[in-house]
């Protein structure tokens, strides 16, 4: 079957629709860290298809990739910075060996969690008071659900206590 000059129209459009169908699956089924690279593969390929120009297609793909990546990773660090500064908060507000629950709950379902703090040691420099300290992160809700130990530090500013630790190299 060969296809005619005024079929050309329609036939990119079933082309663009089983691709951006395909792309929004995989998102679906991948969360948020694909959402750029499934968005900029639709983008490419369909400008890719409409100039015939695959180069034109992978700039294009490459430059629209790089908007939502950015704007997922933003919002999940914010949303981190609320977990530390929670966790730094309690742990300001200890006494070496005490221990107390911590819990940051986001209106969006992601970056929430919940755990116990306890301060190991305090101590004094020339420039502020901070605290090494324990903290147990438990991503679930359920009763018997994993906690995972870390350590950090927290310091005293003008503004309160906020997390002193460089994040760790790996995932938690």
């Amino acid at each position: 079957m060969t296809a005619r000059l005024s079929d050309m129209p329609i036939l990119l459009a079933l082309r663009f629709g089983l691709i951006a169908t395909a792309a929004a699956a995989c998102v679906m089924m991948s969360g948020c860290a694909s959402i750029g690279a499934a968005t900029g593969a639709v983008a490419g390929v369909a400008t890719g298809a409409f100039t015939s120009n695959p180069a034109v297609g992978f700039g294009v793909r490459v430059a629209v990739q790089a908007a939502p990546d950015e704007v997922v990773k933003h919002t999940t660090k914010s949303l981190h910075q609320d977990q530390q500064l929670m966790i730094a908060v309690t742990a300001g507000q200890l006494q070496i060996g005490e221990t107390r629950p911590w819990k940051v709950k986001h209106t969006l379902p992601i970056e929430n969690g919940h755990g116990e703090v306890c301060v190991l040691r305090e101590f004094n420099s020339a420039l502020a008071n901070c605290k090494k300290f324990a903290f147990s992160v438990v991503d679930d809700d359920e009763a018997n659900a994993p906690a995972q130990w870390y350590v950090a530090t927290a310091c005293q500013q003008s503004s309160g206590w906020k997390w002193a630790s460089a994040e760790p190299s790996v995932d938690r």
